[in-house]
């Protein structure tokens, strides 16, 4: 044993380098990525990440790690190692797979970056797919029998919409002409948003061929419809149950897409010359009742701020994933922030813009990074969603470019312990 070995280990800063992302597509026969192959997704974020970031050498990626949900097909064999060869990244450069459902990239994010912190890595390349056309959600899987016939579960926990309807009549406050109105801003600031120019530079173009059509370059976001109406959306059936209260208009849909972030210790993108986005400081996963999964956010979230050291508000920008509309409400209504906070969701959300599954956590990251550069007055932010089969997950975020980056105040933690959480 070498004297060294118990030495104490130094915990490391985790820092977000860059994130990028393809347009999202509506899933089915008549979306833009409708014949495109899930992995080829993935492959255009990858090299689209070492495009924009010359200084790195492809040799120093340690690690891929790409979710998906659905992990079979063109999103199966390993997609994490299987992307990087076809991206072109050395054959030293290992990779690996991981599913949390909606929560994947989100989760290679957090498990990378705590090897980042560990000191395993100094430079990691982690994200998500899902090709919601390719792959529906469910398709191929056998739910084990006792979750019915022991009861662990109510069957309507197997379908999210349902699980929506359920956090509706938990929360009787939550009104569909809310929902609806939430959902329509959201449409209303993603526009706004797109004719800012804040989402388009962080989109990779992807070339697509369909019969008949020839080759087509996708450069913009397929699902939103903006100009949308409370008066539209009132209009929309609830399929989930009978004079229910969750439509298509206030939900995600259902879409194809793929995403990918560059994470770095704080000494590696220092000495390699990369730039700097957001620095982690603490993160959280939590487990709830599968039948309202929608509230997850929200244990997830108190104990990341309980692990940073923060209160709720200390942040100054949130990023939360509209699986459905009732869903963000009810974290809203929690902590005891408006409907229409200009905290939340600036660049509007899932329900505009899409919810490739388990692509979607990186999208919250990468849109965060880009308010974090126009906003320095913001010092931390959050990331949060719900997952499927009654979970949370909330990562919290430092602006690198806040008055106070990086020092140690009275509310927060030192960034060893930042890093650690």
């Amino acid at each position: 044993m070498s004297p060294t070995s118990n030495a104490p280990r130094n915990v490391r800063d985790v820092v977000f380098v860059d994130g990028v992302r393809t347009p999202f597509g509506k899933a089915g026969d008549k979306g833009i990525y409708a014949g495109t192959r899930a992995d080829d997704l993935v492959v255009k974020c990858l090299r689209e990440l070492m495009r924009r970031n010359p200084s790195l050498p492809a040799g120093r990626v340690d690690e891929v790690a790409i979710a998906a949900t659905t992990q079979t097909g063109d999103q199966g064999l390993t997609i994490g190692r299987t992307a990087a060869l076809l991206a072109g990244l050395p054959r030293t450069v290992p990779g690996f797979a991981i599913d949390r459902m909606c929560a994947g990239a989100m989760t290679a994010v957090t498990t990378t970056a705590s090897g980042i912190g560990f000191g395993a890595y100094d430079v990691v390349i982690a994200g998500g797919v899902e090709h919601m056309g390719n792959h529906p959600m469910g398709a191929g899987a056998d739910p084990n029998p006792r979750f019915m016939s022991e009861r662990l579960v109510d069957p309507a926990a197997l379908n999210m919409g349902n699980t929506a309807e359920n956090l509706h009549d938990r929360f009787p406050a939550i009104t569909k002409q809310r929902t609806d109105a939430y959902a329509a801003a959201s449409q209303a600031k993603l526009a706004t948003a797109y004719s800012r120019g804040q989402i388009q530079e962080d989109l990779v173009p992807v070339a697509t061929l369909k019969p008949g059509q020839g080759w087509t370059v996708q450069t913009v976001d397929e699902p939103p419809r903006p100009g949308t109406t409370v008066e539209d959306l009132s209009e929309l059936r609830t399929p989930f149950r009978a004079h229910g209260r969750v439509t298509a208009g206030n939900a995600a849909g259902l879409n194809d897409g793929a995403t990918a972030a560059l994470l770095a210790s704080a000494d590696a993108a220092e000495e390699l010359g990369l730039p700097v986005k957001m620095r982690l400081v603490s993160y959280a996963f939590a487990g709830v009742e599968p039948e309202v999964m929608g509230i997850g956010p929200v244990p997830a979230t108190e104990k990341a701020l309980k692990n940073a050291g923060l209160a709720i508000g200390d942040i100054g920008l949130f990023e939360i994933n509209e699986a459905f509309a009732v869903q963000v409400l009810s974290f809203l209504d929690h902590f005891g922030i408006a409907d229409d906070d200009p905290r939340v969701n600036r660049y509007g959300g899932a329900i505009a813009v899409g919810h490739p599954l388990a692509s979607s956590g990186v999208r919250l990251m990468t849109q965060l990074a880009r308010q974090f550069e126009e906003d320095h007055s913001v010092r931390y932010g959050i990331t949060t969603m719900c997952i499927g089969l009654g979970m949370g997950a909330t990562v919290i975020w430092e602006n690198p470019h806040h008055a106070e980056y990086g020092s140690v105040t009275n509310n927060s933690v030192t960034d060893a312990e930042g890093a650690a959480a």
